[in-house]
């Protein structure tokens, strides 16, 4: 884990958000540490958060009985495939 001061962060941000990047990186104020920077997929990984609801889990709903979707063919789609 890296360590850099908050002086060293205000000096060189991307420096510190790539370390970050890589592992949790400990800022350190008149040379304790202070902070972490991390990147956010890691923060949720450490304090258990989920991504967030899945597709399955919205359309599991009671709520999502009524919602009608409609799937349009994109024009890049591919040619039709007969089974």
């Amino acid at each position: 884990m890296a360590t850099i001061s908050s002086r060293e962060l205000n000096q060189d941000i991307g420096a510190a958000k790539r370390a970050a990047a890589v592992a949790p990186v400990v800022i350190t104020d008149r040379g304790k540490p202070a902070f972490v920077l991390m990147t956010h997929e890691e923060f949720r990984r450490m304090s258990g958060e989920k991504a967030g609801p899945t597709m399955l889990d919205l359309l599991a709903n009671e709520d999502a009985a009524g919602i009608d979707i409609a799937f349009e063919r994109s024009a890049l789609a591919g040619r039709d495939v007969a089974f």
